[in-house]
């Protein structure tokens, strides 16, 4: 079986200030998501599944779907935030959605075997979805086995705000032991800076592997997300914007040894839109990269 590419798209861009999934960023105004679908697909992935919201389903069809619905075997679902296990309810106020593992887990009746996980925003690079895609090919013994690809924190920063990032702690034969979710950080020369709740802070090395959200799983971590999220719910469920992250979530499992992660660097390039500012280093990363021969002009062929 041909493994799934889930592409998360569902994020309100409220740093960015609107729709960052259907920014254009190509030279015929391909999106980051086009990128990353063609990627996947000349790796070997069978099938996608955009991760989006109801509201603006039909925008999203329109610039993005459409396109592909007709060169790939395309399936969507929706992340909304009354999507809760059963005994749960949203508190009133509720806005934002649940976080990046609560989209994972809508997408669990669009998914049949093995599959990857992207950020609709980010720009991984074709040597990304080639590791994801012999991965999720292999047959591995047990524990399950789910892979991450890991960046250099100081390849990931935006020049424009802050950020967060998943810092990774790994033992001594490459597998994620750990991930800590790090919000606010800030360029510091080579490396990043973070402020703690109580004013001190710290500072973190450019070379130290980062979570992009760039994910390879089986089918087994919806159940594990579930039980997951219905502890989140329990302990954050009346708060009003906690968040079920989706490193945080995968650090659950792996602590308890329910899965192992292997974390396969890459050579590859990581481009993000956080902030509007940052579109302009990404279409100039694209036309670079298209000028050398690595993307076809148009990326699907007019």
């Amino acid at each position: 079986m041909k493994p799934t590419l889930l592409i998360l798209a569902a994020g309100m861009g409220s740093r960015f200030g609107g729709l960052k999934q259907l920014e254009p960023v190509g030279p015929e105004g391909e999106t980051v998501l086009d990128y990353s679908v063609f990627d996947a697909r000349r790796a070997g992935f069978g099938k996608v599944v955009f991760l989006i919201r109801k509201d603006f389903e039909e925008a999203f069809r329109e610039r993005i779907g459409r396109k592909w619905e007709s060169r790939a075997e395309v399936a969507y679902a929706f992340q909304a935030i009354d999507a809760v296990p059963a005994g749960f309810a949203p508190p009133p106020g509720r806005e934002k959605p649940w976080g990046t593992a609560h989209a994972v887990w809508c997408a669990r009746k669009a998914i049949d075997g093995p599959f990857a996980v992207v950020n609709a925003d980010d720009f991984y690079g074709a040597d990304a979805y080639a590791k994801l895609a012999a991965f999720l090919s292999e047959k591995l013994p047990p524990p399950p086995r789910f892979c991450m690809i890991g960046y250099q924190l100081g390849q990931t920063l935006s020049d424009y705000g802050t950020v967060a990032r998943g810092i990774c702690r790994l033992d001594g034969d490459g597998f994620l032991d750990g991930i800590e979710e790090i919000t606010g950080l800030e360029r510091d020369g080579d490396g990043a800076r973070a402020k703690r709740m109580d004013g001190s802070v710290r500072t973190f090395p450019g070379t130290k592997t980062v979570s992009m959200n760039c994910w390879g799983f089986r089918k087994m971590i919806f159940e594990e997300l579930e039980r997951g999220f219905a502890a989140f719910l329990k302990e954050h469920g009346k708060s009003p914007a906690a968040e079920f992250y989706l490193p945080t979530a995968v650090a659950a499992i792996v602590s308890k040894g329910a899965a192992r992660v292997h974390v396969l660097p890459t050579a590859g390039r990581w481009f993000g839109v956080t902030y509007r500012e940052d579109t302009s280093r990404v279409i100039h990363a694209v036309a670079r990269l298209t000028a050398g021969g690595e993307y076809p002009n148009p990326l699907l062929g007019g």
